[in-house]
């Protein structure tokens, strides 16, 4: 599929500098840029590659200033990244949808699957299912009983939806991963051992929300763990039974969340955070990589870093001290030597 640069600054609604009939068929990072292929520039330090790079057109910010001539066409943008990602996604819309059930997948005959949802060859769909229109159900996928999956949602090759849980419009559930799985409950006894607490609930994915591969959503025990619109999920994350995420907050990898706590909306948490159980996060809180969080936080939009977590200011500064501590020891050892010697 050939798009020209002129088509391509109308849909985006930028402007053209350089050849406006130039095409493009595929798209290349910037700095790995062949004709024919689509880049954008968007980070200062990448800056450099516009002036070599062999890409037929690149999308650059409105406001950006060139330094010197450059060989390929320019689309003036008023965000590049957003631009470069709203034409990914008009391309991907383009390909279409397949549609219809493979004759190698297995339906029960209770569920019920709109005419222009597709399931591919071995998924299941378990009983009193509902498929709504334009899901995609890819190879592999299991899909449980009592299961609601909304409009436009694609479910990738082996990723799993269990039992009772309900999966909104436009989310995207991706290879590996588990919506549903069972909760992690168990009570202990006086013999030492541990008994098995069944978990009843369910999960409930809101509208455009993202799992990543390999990410597991426990079940809740009773009730549903929820994931609001809008919540973006990265690969190997573990959502514990009963945890509940605020809107259009975004988690990246190996971060875990214990059970019950409370994730507000528009967060951001960096890998391997790590969220205690029954525990509260305010609005807006970001979270930098390997945090770990034991107690509420309060403060809407506060930055934390370290475990356990505190402001990254205060961080910073207290850095400072940390690496000089051994320096720190032995000048209060001698200051103390010194004075014992008086």
């Amino acid at each position: 599929m050939e798009f020209t640069a002129k088509a391509i600054a109308e849909f985006l609604g930028g402007d053209v500098e350089g050849d406006p009939e130039v095409k493009v068929s595929t798209v290349a990072k910037i700095e790995e840029g062949k004709p024919g292929a689509l880049s954008f520039l968007s980070n200062p330090r990448y800056s450099k590659y516009l002036y070599t790079t062999s890409s037929s057109v690149v999308l650059v910010n409105s406001d950006f200033i060139l330094e010197e001539k450059v060989n390929t066409t320019l689309i003036k943008v008023k965000n590049a990244y957003e631009s470069f990602a709203k034409l990914l996604n008009m391309v991907a819309a383009a390909k279409g949808a397949k549609q219809g059930i493979h004759p190698k997948a297995f339906v029960e005959p209770s569920a019920n699957i709109d005419s222009t949802a597709y399931v591919g060859p071995s998924a299941y769909v378990g009983e009193n299912s509902t498929i709504a229109a334009g899901v995609q159900i890819h190879p592999n996928a299991y899909i449980g009983n009592n299961v609601t999956i909304y409009q436009n949602t694609t479910i990738f090759p082996g990723a799993q939806v269990a039992d009772d849980c309900i999966v909104g419009k436009g989310c995207t559930i991706h290879s590996g991963a588990i919506v549903g799985s069972d909760g992690f409950g168990f009570a202990p006894q006086a013999d030492g051992s541990y008994q098995k607490i069944p978990q009843i609930g369910n999960v409930i994915l809101e509208d455009n929300v993202d799992v990543g591969a390999n990410t597991t959503i426990d079940r809740a025990t009773m009730g549903s763990t929820i994931i609001r619109k809008g919540v973006k999920l990265d690969n190997l994350i573990q959502v514990a039974h009963n945890v509940e995420i605020g809107e259009n907050t975004v988690i990246a990898a190996q971060t875990g969340i214990a059970g019950s706590s409370k994730i507000g909306k528009n967060c951001m948490f960096g890998g391997q955070v790590g969220i205690s159980g029954h525990i509260s996060i305010a609005d807006g809180v970001k979270l930098s990589a390997q945090t770990g969080v034991p107690n509420s936080l309060k403060v809407p939009n506060e930055v934390l870093i370290g475990s356990p977590a505190m402001n990254s200011r205060k961080f910073s500064r207290s850095f400072v001290l940390f690496k000089r501590l051994p320096e720190i020891r032995q000048e209060i050892d001698e200051l103390k030597r010194s004075a014992n010697s008086k």
